[in-house]
């Protein structure tokens, strides 16, 4: 019988470890889980940055073939015949 026991006791014992080992997994799991969320949202942030400093750079190239600079007049003379464009359209749309 004190065979049957000590397997009794080496199988409890098997379990409690891995029972802390599982806590010890959920946990990590826990704190990655954390960290990607955090990571997503520094992305998230980072995305809407690049967005605006992307437009900025794009008015600030108008802004600079406006001024007489050579490097970027074709992209501004495009832009400027796209509005021209827009405006057109919505003069017509009012008139209609």
């Amino acid at each position: 019988m004190s065979v049957i026991a000590e397997i009794i006791d080496t199988l409890e014992n098997k379990i409690v470890k891995l029972f802390s080992k599982l806590k010890i997994i959920e946990k990590n799991n826990l704190e990655l889980q954390d960290k990607l969320s955090d990571a997503t949202q520094i992305i998230s942030q980072q995305s809407v940055e690049i967005e605006m400093l992307k437009k900025q750079y794009e008015a600030l190239k108008i802004a600079n073939a406006l001024l007489g600079s050579d490097n970027n007049k074709r992209d501004t003379k495009l832009k400027i015949n796209s509005l021209i464009r827009e405006i057109d359209y919505c003069i017509a749309q009012l008139s209609d």
